[in-house]
C-alpha cells in the first residue's frame, strides 16, 4: 500500500481537529486540557485507510503561542491540508502556517474550506477569493479547493477522493538513505517502557537495530515497531512510526532529538545555509539572534551574513553561517524555519548547504563565493557541490563517512558519488577523500622542503620523516602523507624511510668539512683495533665536539666507520681483522683453528674492553662460531 502523511495547517478554531476526527474516527486531541478548552495544544495523530492508500494525519495547533509545536509536526509531511473556516476566511495563523509550509518546500496540498454549512454562497465566494490571493504563485496556486462540513458530513467524500488522488503524486521514498526519525513525542507504556513517535524521513528501521539518539549521543536498541497502530518488523521512509526503545529512560528522551543510523547526520554548532526571508518581515541584520526550527527541534543561534552586506532585505535570499548555542543534528539538504528571537514570529526559512563547515569565515567576497558553490538546487550539480566541499577542507579532506553525515549522500549512493568525484579531481586516500590539486601542491612543498634541507645540511642524509610530515600536513590524516610520499617515491623523486632525501642527493663534504672528515677517518684508521676516545678525535680533527659528532655520523652512514656497541672502528681495520682470522684456518695443518679471549688479547695487544666487541663482531660476520669459551674459525 502507498503511505501518505498529511498535515493540517490553519488558524485556531478553524476545525482542524474536528475534520481529522470526521475523516478517521480518531480524536487527535489527547490532553484533558485540550478537550476542556476546545483547542489543540500538543500534536495530535490519527490514521485511516482510503482504498489502497494508508493515510497518517498530523494535527497541529493553530494558536500563535503553539507555533513551535506546529513546526515540530509539519516536517516530513507529504501533503498539507490548509484549513480555512468558511465563516471567518484567512486569519493571521493561516498566513503563518502557509508561509511555514511554503518555506519548508512541502510539495503538495489541498485547500479545505471547513464549516461550509455556516456560510452562504456569497461568503464562500469571498473566502475563495481570499484564499486564491493568499496562495497565488505558490505550490497551492492550482490546488483543489474543497468545501466540507465535519458536523453534517457534507463534502467529506469529495475530500477523501482528493486525498486519494494525492497518492499518484507521492514521490519515491529515500528508503536507501540513512535512517532518520525526528522525535515528536516520547512517553512510557506499561510493560514496554520508553516509546517514541515520529515520521521516518529516510531509510528503514528494523526490530533489533541499534541506533543513536542525537544530538545527545546515546545508543539505543529497537525493541518493537508499530505502523498505523499495528505491530511491524520494520518501518520505512514516509511512515508514521511508534518505536519501543531499549537501553534508555523516558527522562533522557524528548521532542527535538533524532533517532538515526550511526553516522547518518552531523552533530554541529556551526552551519552554512541559504536562507529566504519573507517579504512581510523586517530586514535580518548581521549577527542577529534567531530561532532555528529543524525537524522537531528548536535551537537558538546567531546569523552571520556571508559577503560584505550588513543585512538581508525582506523577500531576499542570502548565504549565511549560523552559529548555534546548542548542538543540532543536521545534514546537507535539510530544510528549516527561522523565527525572530523576540517576538518569536516566522521570518524565513532555508536549506542547509554544509552542516559542519571547515572553511574559515564567510565575511568576504571569497567566503560568499565559496558558499555559492555549495548551493542545493536543481540547477546545481550535486557532485560539483560535494567536490567544492572537499576542496574547501584542504589537505585534511573529508572522511568517507562524512559523505553521508555531512554531504547528505545516501549510503547506497556513496560508490556512485566517489566515481563522480574522481571525474572532478577528488580521490580516495585511505578512509578519506582529498582534492588531487591539494595532493599535487603538497608533493611540490615536500620536494622544496627536502631541497632546502640538503642545502642547509650537506652532511645529512635527509630530512627527518616526522619533521617533514609536520611541515607538509600537520592536520591531515597519516594516510594522506603516506600517499604524498608514496607518489614521490614511485616517481623516483624522493628516497629514504626515516629520513627523506632527493634521489639525486649525495652526502659531500667540502672545504673545512672535508678536511675534518679526512682527519677523523685517518685517526680511526691509525688507531687500528684500539680506537681513540672522543677528546683525542676532536684534537686530531681540530674541530668542536658537535661538528665532529655530525661528521662521524656521516662516516658511519657511508660505512667508512663501523659502530660496535659503544666503540667505533675504521671499516678497513675490521676488514683486515677478518682476513687475518680467516688465514689462521688456512695456515693450520689440520685445517682447524680456534681463538679465545686471552689469545686474541695477546695477539693484538688489546684489553678485554676491545676484545669482546671485536670477537662478537666476528661471530655476527660468520668468521667465527662460539663454542663455550672458544671460537672456532669457520
Amino acid at each position: 500500500m502507498t503511505n501518505l502523511v498529511l498535515g493540517t495547517a490553519g488558524h485556531i478554531d478553524h476545525g482542524k481537529s474536528t475534520l481529522v476526527r470526521a475523516l478517521t474516527g480518531i480524536d487527535p486531541d489527547r490532553l484533558k486540557e485540550e478537550k476542556a478548552r476546545g483547542i489543540t495544544i500538543e500534536l495530535g495523530f490519527a490514521h485511516t485507510t482510503i482504498g489502497d492508500l494508508r493515510v497518517a494525519f498530523v494535527d497541529v495547533p493553530g494558536h500563535e503561542r503553539f507555533v513551535r509545536t506546529m513546526l515540530a509536526g509539519v516536517g516530513g509531511i507529504d501533503c498539507v491540508l490548509l484549513i480555512v473556516a468558511a465563516d471567518e476566511s484567512v486569519m493571521p495563523q493561516t498566513r503563518e502556517h502557509f508561509d511555514i509550509c511554503r518555506l519548508l518546500r512541502i510539495p503538495r496540498g489541498i485547500v479545505v474550506l471547513t464549516k461550509s454549512d455556516l456560510a452562504d454562497a456569497d461568503t464562500l465566494a469571498l473566502v475563495r477569493l481570499d484564499v486564491a490571493e493568499l496562495v497565488k504563485g505558490s505550490f497551492l496556486e492550482t490546488a483543489e479547493v474543497t468545501e466540507v462540513s465535519a458536523s453534517s458530513g457534507e463534502g467529506l467524500d469529495r475530500l477523501r477522493a482528493a486525498i486519494a488522488a494525492q497518492a499518484s503524486h507521492v514521490g519515491p521514498r529515500p528508503v536507501d538513505g540513512a535512517a532518520r526519525l525526528p522525535i515528536d513525542r516520547a512517553f512510557t507504556m506499561k510493560g514496554f517502557g520508553t516509546v517514541i513517535t515520529g515520521t521516518l524521513v529516510s531509510g528503514r528501521v528494523r526490530v533489533d537495530d541499534e541506533l543513536d539518539l542525537v544530538p545527545s549521543d546515546r545508543r539505543v536498541k529497537v525493541r518493537g515497531i508499530q505502523v498505523h497502530g499495528a505491530a511491524a518488523t520494520e518501518a520505512s521512509a514516509g511512515q508514521r512510526t511508534a518505536i519501543n526503545l531499549g537501553g534508555i529512560d523516558i527522562a533522557d528522551v524528548a521532542r527535538g532529538e533524532t533517532l538515526a543510523y550511526p553516522g547518518a547526520v552531523s552533530v554541529t554548532r556551526r552551519v552554512d545555509a541559504e536562507i529566504d526571508l519573507l517579504e512581510s518581515t523586517k530586514a535580518l541584520k548581521h549577527g542577529a539572534r534567531v530561532r532555528l526550527h529543524h525537524g522537531t527541534a528548536e535551537v537558538l543561534g546567531r546569523a552571520s551574513i556571508a559577503g560584505v552586506e550588513t543585512s538581508v532585505a525582506p523577500g531576499a535570499k542570502s548565504m549565511v553561517r549560523l552559529r548555534l548555542e546548542q548542538p543540532a543534528a543536521l545534514t546537507r539538504g535539510d530544510r528549516f524555519i527561522i523565527r525572530a528571537y523576540s517576538p518569536p514570529v516566522t521570518i524565513g526559512g532555508g536549506v542547509v548547504i554544509d552542516p559542519a563547515p571547515t572553511r574559515p569565515g564567510v565575511r568576504s567576497v571569497e567566503g560568499l563565493e565559496s558558499l555559492r558553490r555549495l548551493r542545493v538546487d536543481r540547477d546545481h550539480d550535486e557532485a560539483d557541490a560535494v567536490a567544492a566541499m572537499v576542496t574547501a577542507a584542504g589537505l585534511a579532506g573529508l572522511p568517507r563517512v562524512a559523505l553521508v553525515s555531512r554531504a547528505g549522500v545516501a549510503p547506497a549512493a556513496v560508490a556512485g558519488m566517489l566515481d563522480a568525484l574522481a571525474a572532478r579531481g577528488v580521490e580516495p586516500v585511505g578512509e578519506r577523500v582529498v582534492a588531487v590539486a591539494h595532493l599535487a601542491r603538497a608533493r611540490e612543498t615536500l620536494v622544496k622542503l627536502v631541497t632546502v634541507f640538503h642545502r642547509a645540511n650537506p652532511l645529512s642524509d635527509g630530512l627527518p620523516r616526522e619533521e617533514a610530515r609536520e611541515k607538509v600536513s600537520p592536520r591531515a590524516d597519516a594516510a594522506v602523507f603516506e600517499r604524498i610520499l608514496g607518489d614521490l617515491k614511485t616517481a623516483r623523486t624522493l628516497v629514504g624511510s626515516d629520513r627523506l632525501a632527493l634521489a639525486s642527493h649525495t652526502v659531500a663534504a667540502s672545504g673545512e668539512d672535508a678536511r675534518i672528515k679526512s682527519a677523523i677517518a685517518a685517526a680511526y684508521q691509525a688507531a687500528g683495533l684500539k680506537p681513540p676516545d672522543a677528546a683525542t678525535i676532536q684534537q686530531s680533527a681540530g674541530a668542536p665536539a658537535a661538528l665532529v659528532d655530525k661528521i662521524t655520523a656521516v662516516l658511519i652512514r657511508e660505512k667508512v666507520l663501523v659502530r660496535l656497541d659503544t666503540l667505533t672502528f675504521h671499516a678497513d681495520v675490521l676488514q683486515a681483522l677478518k682476513s687475518e682470522i680467516k688465514a689462521l684456518k688456512a695456515a693450520a695443518a689440520d685445517g682447524r683453528a680456534a681463538v679465545d679471549v686471552a689469545a686474541f688479547k695477546d695477539r693484538y695487544g688489546v684489553s678485554r674492553k676491545f676484545a669482546i666487541p671485536l670477537l662478537e663482531y666476528l661471530d655476527r660476520e660468520r668468521v667465527t662460531r662460539r663454542t663455550g669459551d672458544v671460537r672456532l674459525v669457520i
